[in-house]
């Protein structure tokens, strides 16, 4: 049970920070979606006081430890999941 609920926040997570890399298109011009939400306060806060490109671990919303890179989407410094090859870990 508690890897189905770690694999389901880490591919909301890879979702959401996918959905920024569209936002940050439309900051040069391209079209993207609008009404993205915010960075998780998570990984906002795992990236306070860090330089971009920064690698970070933090707690999850469900308890699980993340480890990822700091990165600045939309003029906020938040750390996006690493995957290992960008894939989220599989379902075993």
């Amino acid at each position: 049970m508690m890897k189905n609920i770690a694999f389901a926040a880490i591919v909301v997570l890879n979702a959401y920070f996918a959905s920024l890399s569209i936002a940050d298109a439309a900051d040069s011009g391209a079209s993207a979606p609008s009404g993205q939400p915010p960075a998780p306060p998570e990984a906002v806060a795992a990236c306070q006081g860090q330089a971009a490109g920064t690698t970070v671990s933090f707690t999850g919303r469900r308890g699980d430890t993340l480890t990822g890179t700091c990165e600045t989407l939309n003029g906020v410094l938040a750390a996006r999941p690493n995957f290992g090859g960008g894939k989220p870990p599989s379902r075993h």
